[in-house]
């Protein structure tokens, strides 16, 4: 049944990709590499895969992503830029954030990661899933270059999207393999979100409960 449904929906996000053409792709990965949990996964390899059939141009599906992931990540350096540290902390604290899976020690994270490897972070960071939305913030925090900033971020998403563009064309050559791969990555995800919201139901109810949780001092929680 499990395995139905994932195919229904690798099914579903190819007839939504096909529908919404290159603006759609480069707002879903404006999203992406903002703050909504919106996977690149599900964006540029279906695109790719109707490339290949002749649907779309490859080069507009990678360059239409590139841009969105762009744009996603100028928003949040702005977003620290104008507003700071204090302030980008104190939000991330909110219930909606953390609905989005956003709170202050990813936030400290990537900044440790960023001021670990300075501006070439925000290149590296781009290939890394659980940074991938926030090494922006950083940048933005230490008001890094604009120019700097453009062109490590355009590096780093370019690189991914050709990944991910690469794999969704290789595989669109050949139907069965396409449809096996992109079932496993519905599945995984399929998997993924409700452990995730099971986890933040549990970590809720401890607080509420009055479980400590570990800390160490001087770190923001």
């Amino acid at each position: 049944m499990i395995e139905n449904l994932a195919t229904w929906l690798a099914l579903a996000v190819l007839e939504v990709v096909g529908k919404i053409g290159y603006l759609g792709i480069t707002l879903l990965m404006a999203l992406e590499s903002s703050f909504i949990p919106f996977p690149s996964e599900i964006v540029i390899p279906p695109a790719a895969y109707l490339a290949q059939q002749g649907q779309f141009n490859i080069y507009l599906v990678i360059l239409s992503g590139i841009i969105g992931s762009l744009l996603g990540a100028l928003f949040n350096y702005y977003l620290a830029l104008r507003l700071g540290r204090k302030v980008v902390y104190g939000l991330a604290r909110y219930k909606f954030f953390r609905f989005l899976l956003i709170n202050p020690a990813k936030i400290e994270k990537s900044e440790k990661y960023f001021l670990k490897y300075g501006n070439i972070s925000t290149f590296i960071g781009r290939l890394v899933p659980v940074l991938r939305q926030l090494v922006s913030l950083p940048a933005g925090f230490s008001k890094m270059s604009l120019k700097s900033f453009v062109f490590y971020t355009f590096l780093g998403s370019g690189i991914w999207t050709v990944i991910l563009a690469i794999l969704g064309y290789v595989f669109g050559s050949n139907q069965e393999k396409f449809e096996k791969y992109y079932t496993e990555i519905s599945w995984f995800f399929i998997i993924l979100i409700p452990v995730l919201v099971i986890v933040l139901i549990i970590k809720k109810s401890r607080r509420k409960v009055g479980i400590p949780t570990q800390k160490t001092s001087g770190k923001i929680q």
